[in-house]
C-alpha cells in the first residue's frame, strides 16, 4: 500500500536538520520501498507491506529519535486518503488558485471534540475560513499563512491534538506522486 508520511517541524528555521536523502535512506533501512522525498519539510511517499498506519508512525518515529536524537511528530495518510482530501475541500478557490499556498490542509493526529472545534471556530475572522472535517483542518488565509494566526501550534493548542500542515500545492503534488 503507498504512504505518504507528514514530518512536523523538520528544517524550520535551522532547527531539527535532517537531509532529504539521509531520510530516504532512513525509510529505505526500515525496509520501505518506493521511497520518495517532496522538498525539505519532511514529506515522504512510501510503499508498506504494513497496514497499521498507528505501526508505521512508531516505527518512523523511533527510528528518526534513535538517529538524530530529537522527536519529530508524524502523520500518516494513504494515497487513497489524499485523494478524499483533495475531493472534500470547501473552499472553491482551491479549484481556481494560481499558486497553491492561500489553501492549507492541517492534519490532525486525532479526531478533535466538537466543543473544541466551536471553540477554535469563534477564533476565525474574515476573510479567513476555516472547516474541520474528521482529522483534517481546511484553512483559507487569502493574506497569506504567515500573516494568519491559525498556524499549526494554535490550531494545536485550541483542538489539543498533534498537527502538521501543508499547502495546497503540496497536498496536490504529494497526491500526484503517490499514485
Amino acid at each position: 500500500m503507498t504512504y505518504i508520511s507528514l514530518l512536523r517541524g523538520i528544517n524550520v528555521s535551522g532547527q531539527k536538520k535532517i537531509n532529504m536523502a539521509d531520510l530516504k535512506s532512513l525509510y529505505e533501512n526500515i525496509g520501505f520501498e518506493e521511497v520518495t522525498t517532496y522538498i525539505q519539510s519532511g514529506n515522504v511517499i512510501f510503499e508498506s507491506k504494513k497496514i497499521k498506519k498507528t505501526d508505521l508512525k512508531s516505527t518512523i518515529e523511533k527510528v528518526i529519535e534513535k538517529k538524530y536524537k530529537f522527536h519529530v511528530p508524524v502523520e500518516i495518510r494513504t494515497s487513497k486518503e489524499l485523494k478524499t482530501i483533495i475531493e472534500n475541500c470547501p473552499y472553491e478557490e482551491a479549484m481556481i488558485e494560481d499558486n497553491g499556498t492561500k489553501i492549507l490542509v492541517t492534519f490532525l493526529q486525532t479526531l478533535p471534540s466538537t466543543k473544541k472545534i466551536k471553540i477554535l471556530t469563534e477564533y476565525v475572522k474574515a476573510p479567513e475560513k476555516l472547516t474541520v472535517q474528521g482529522r483534517e483542518v481546511y484553512l483559507y488565509c487569502p493574506n497569506g499563512y504567515g500573516r494568519s494566526k491559525l498556524t499549526t501550534t494554535f490550531l494545536e493548542n485550541k483542538l489539543a491534538v498533534s498537527a502538521t500542515t501543508r499547502n495546497w500545492k503540496t497536498v496536490r503534488k504529494l497526491h500526484e506522486l503517490s499514485i
